[in-house]
């Protein structure tokens, strides 16, 4: 009976550690590193998910211009393969594995570099939102 309980205790212990181990890992700003990367993570789809309104919003209200938004959409296309690129260059690496040269935060520091890329570029659509195409502030 011993021998019993003991293969359900091991049993319902891997079971608990399979589930836990399967959760996803949530942002927490005092965790370790994998809830750290998971704010970075969270934040990046926030900016986003503002640039993306913001497009949006933007088409809306052009949409009578199509000249601009055929160029609009040039232009978007060109500052995410900018963005693509720099976020390569920015994380250069000669080895197969990038840890091997950015370490544990490098998930982190990517996701908070590719925010502030979408934060510049959604600035940038806001104020031609705000002020019209033609304006530079």
């Amino acid at each position: 009976m011993k021998c019993v309980t003991r293969i359900a205790a091991v049993a319902f212990s891997l079971a608990f550690l399979t589930s836990a181990a399967a959760q996803e890992i949530r942002c927490n700003p005092s965790g370790g590193q994998a809830e750290l990367n998971a704010c970075a993570a969270d934040d990046f789809k926030k900016a986003d998910k503002e640039l993306n309104a913001t497009w949006q919003a933007l088409l809306r209200k052009e949409a009578d211009d199509k000249v601009f938004i055929a160029k609009l959409r040039t232009a978007q296309k060109a500052w995410l393969a900018f963005r693509d690129a720099e976020l390569e260059a920015h994380f250069a690496c000669d080895s197969e594995n990038s840890r091997m040269c950015w370490g544990s935060m490098e998930g982190m520091s990517f996701m908070m570099r590719k925010k502030d890329l979408t934060e510049q570029r959604t600035k940038m659509l806001k104020d031609m939102l705000e002020h019209g195409h033609g304006h530079y502030q």
